[in-house]
């Protein structure tokens, strides 16, 4: 049970106080309070963006009306501030709550944003059912917030009838002794939302549990603490379930589809014997091989690479030494098992915290250890490395009765082309295993990493990686002999559509003139001599302003010579004259990146698209975009959100060109998970909804051509050994069971699909 410090009641705008009011007994709710609404004491403290307030009564209690405009707005959001700082340090382990009514009938994704003085936040999500009232909550002082357990979200400390808002990103410790803001808002909505809060108040755990990390996963990978639909207790289970699924599934296009699933019963324009772009009556579409309209709806991520999970053991470093000579990688190698008559001996348990989290893994000589793999490095977790296991994979294994790696590979292979089929997508996504490359069933999208020695350069941001240096000639080098083992894969199919090169790079974020020009700016502190995108930034400001007194003036500099400009310039000042070079420096840089890669694509898969960089709505400039429309084929972008909002979209106007989602997903904690994903649903029933709503508004937008969920499978629910992430966003559960509210969604959105995108079109 949740409840608040006995003795500690009523909070002001800065120090708690050390006594009762008036030394009366303080209602339970009542302690420890922050807003209650009940007195006009609350309106200094508000701030609102694209969004309104309002106090209503309720049976004669006040509330906070809410009112979000993010139909028409990318955000919306209502801000609690104290520009003094709220100071709860001396309660000791807290949480903050606050009761919110969702009057409602669809769900809402609240984002919540708590900042200390300093201007450390973290940042946190939760939905909130319709037509609910619940009291939500934010640990922000407590020993969980200090554990590292290599999930992404654990599941809940606290034994109480609340709901905790899942932790997103930030700082997990700020300081909680001058709290400034809590911010709570919506992002990316295709409708207004309103909603009513009350009781913002400080509350501490009495029923904490020191086990909430152990005994999580059964012997299927489920949850083994809860129950929830298509839980498998057993491996005859798992075999009615597939055995039932198995005499439904087809194994063609929807009828009026083409061989490619185009558009069969439209227009036949040019055929060209691969998949090309034209803008049809005013709407971007891919065309297929035999000359039909294309839309391109499909599932990322159909491979074993991210079914692992970290176990918490590890080997003796010898052994991996002479694996890391032989086939070894970083990424999963599954069927490489280190647990091998020779390694077990040297198995030892690396993290406790992670091996206690397992009820069942198995012995070496079970036949399911062929499940086990290994990773030499991590992104994020609670250990850099070590064995894994694939609960998925072992499932397959029992629902296949197969140990046979080729029969195995087989069957799933099969299964996975007939459900896309039956579902009615039109391609697979992007990262899917090569082995799915030549069915000749159905269109795929391949995918090129540069990776390699060759220098790079930093936004400030680099979340998954720094970015390379395009100028250096290894960087082309690296471009070339990526594209080559590409299309020595794809064989000039017609099948491949395109394909994506990297993913969701940091090239710059919006929110202000350091993040936007990070990539010029922190270059520029860099010599010339090690920098080839440096010295290419030396020569546009040469060439723009030939004596460095010019600059000087422009940037309000007091450089000596071109020699100390290319030896490295910190800026710290900014105006127009600095942020249009910046900007020029910004797009230089880029269209290097894209024409390298281009030219590769070009060069060694003439045939197929080049289908871009796959943007993060949180990371591109339109510096980067117009650099990148200048060379691909199609513009690409994962967008999380519920829809197309439209104001965030006001640029593709601009650019005019073909463009697809490359991944977007939602996610409910009914699954047995322990996080929904980057969009909560409260129920797998609303996935489906909210899927069909996302992918009408790309289907409905004329610059777009496709749209990617991501991903296939569900994410292990201790974490993806790569960096923890345990989200429900499948379309398959860990016992590879669909999702049966999502997949008719995705049902009903295929068929119409061609219907609705070009309505009366058909001549």
């Amino acid at each position: 049970m949740l409840c608040c410090l006995v003795g500690l009641a009523g909070c002001n705008n800065g120090k708690i106080s050390e006594k009762k009011p008036n030394n009366t007994v303080v209602d339970f709710k009542k302690q420890l309070v922050i807003f209650d609404f009940e007195k006009n004491n609350y309106s200094d403290n508000i701030n609102t963006i694209n969004a309104s307030t309002k106090l209503v009564e309720q049976s004669g209690n006040h509330k906070l009306q809410v009112n979000l405009y993010s139909k028409s707005h990318t955000e919306s959001d209502f801000e609690f501030v104290n520009p003094q700082g709220w100071d709860w340090q001396a309660i000791g382990n807290f949480a903050l709550a606050i009761d919110i009514q969702n009057p409602n009938s669809a769900s809402t994704h609240i984002y919540v944003k708590t900042t200390d003085k300093s201007g450390k936040s973290q940042t946190r999500s939760v939905v909130v059912p319709g037509h609910s009232e619940n009291t939500y909550y934010i640990e922000l002082k407590g020993a969980n917030l200090n554990i590292n357990s290599g999930i992404r979200s654990n599941p809940p400390s606290w034994h109480s009838g609340y709901t905790p808002i899942i932790y997103r990103g930030g700082q997990k410790n700020i300081d909680v002794s001058s709290i400034v803001k809590v911010s709570l808002g919506v992002k990316g909505l295709l409708e207004d939302k309103r909603f009513l809060i009350d009781n913002l108040r400080l509350i501490k755990p009495t029923n904490f549990d020191v086990n909430y990390l152990k005994g999580l996963v059964d012997e299927f990978g489920q949850n083994a603490k809860l129950n929830f639909i298509n839980k498998v207790t057993s491996t005859e289970q798992l075999l009615v379930i597939s055995q039932k699924e198995q005499a439904q599934l087809q194994a063609q296009p929807l009828q009026g589809r083409s061989k490619f699933s185009g558009w069969k019963n439209g227009p036949q324009l040019k055929a060209t014997g691969y998949f090309r772009t034209e803008k049809y009556k005013g709407k971007w579409s891919l065309v297929d091989p035999e000359g039909y309209l294309y839309f391109s709806t499909g599932i990322d991520n159909v491979r074993m690479a991210n079914t692992s999970t970290i176990t918490g053991y590890d080997f003796d470093q010898s052994y991996i030494k002479q694996r890391e000579a032989g086939d070894l990688t970083p990424e999963d190698s599954l069927g490489l098992n280190p647990a091998s008559v020779a390694a077990w001996p040297t198995r030892y348990q690396s993290s406790k915290l992670r091996a206690e989290m397992f009820n069942w893994l198995p012995k070496q000589d079970d036949p399911l250890a062929d499940n086990y793999g290994y990773r030499r490095e991590v992104h994020s977790g609670a250990i850099k490395k070590g064995e894994t296991f694939s609960f998925y994979r072992a499932n397959l294994e029992r629902k296949y009765q197969t140990h046979n790696n080729n029969e195995l590979m087989k069957q799933w292979q099969k299964t996975t082309v007939n459900r896309m089929l039956s579902w009615g997508f039109t391609s697979f996504g992007n990262w899917i295993e090569e082995q799915y490359y030549h069915t000749k069933k159905l269109p795929y999208f391949a995918n090129a990493w540069i990776i390699g020695n060759f220098k790079t350069v930093s936004s400030g941001n680099d979340y998954w990686s720094p970015l390379p240096d395009p100028f250096d000639p290894l960087f082309v080098d690296r471009a070339d002999v990526t594209l080559a083992k590409v299309a020595q894969q794809v064989k000039n199919s017609p099948w491949c559509v395109g394909v994506f090169i990297d993913n969701e790079k940091s090239w710059g974020m919006m929110n202000s003139d350091t993040t936007r020009y990070g990539i010029a700016i922190n270059t520029l502190k860099n010599n010339a001599k090690n920098s080839p995108t440096k010295a290419e930034f030396v020569l546009l400001m040469k060439n723009k302003y030939s004596k460095i007194s010019k600059l000087n003036k422009a940037w309000n500099t007091t450089l000596s010579s071109w020699d100390e400009f290319a030896e490295g310039v910190t800026l710290t000042q900014f105006n127009d004259h600095v942020n249009t070079d910046l900007s020029a420096m910004l797009f230089h840089y880029a269209n290097q990146y894209f024409a390298v890669v281009d030219e590769a694509i070009t060069k060694h898969l003439p045939n197929q698209l080049n289908m871009g960089a796959r943007f993060a709505d949180w990371g591109m400039t339109p510096e980067i975009r117009a650099a990148s429309a200048a060379h691909v084929d199609v513009m690409s972008y994962n967008y999380y959100r519920e829809g197309l909002n439209q104001e965030f979209w006001e640029f593709l106007s601009d650019i005019d060109m073909p463009s697809i989602i490359g991944e977007f997903h939602n996610g409910a904690l009914d699954s047995g998970l322990l996080n929904p994903g980057l969009i909560h649903t409260q129920s797998q029933q609303e996935r489906g909804s909210k899927y069909q709503n996302y992918m009408n508004s790309v289907i409905d937008n004329p610059y777009f051509v496709g749209a990617h969920w991501f991903q296939y499978i569900d994410s292990p629910l201790t974490g993806r050994a790569y960096d923890g992430e345990n989200y429900n966003v499948g379309f398959v559960n860990v016992a590879d069971i669909p999702y049966e509210p999502l997949v008719n969604a995705a049902k009903n959105v295929n068929k119409s699909l061609y219907e609705r995108r070009y309505r009366n079109d058909k001549n």
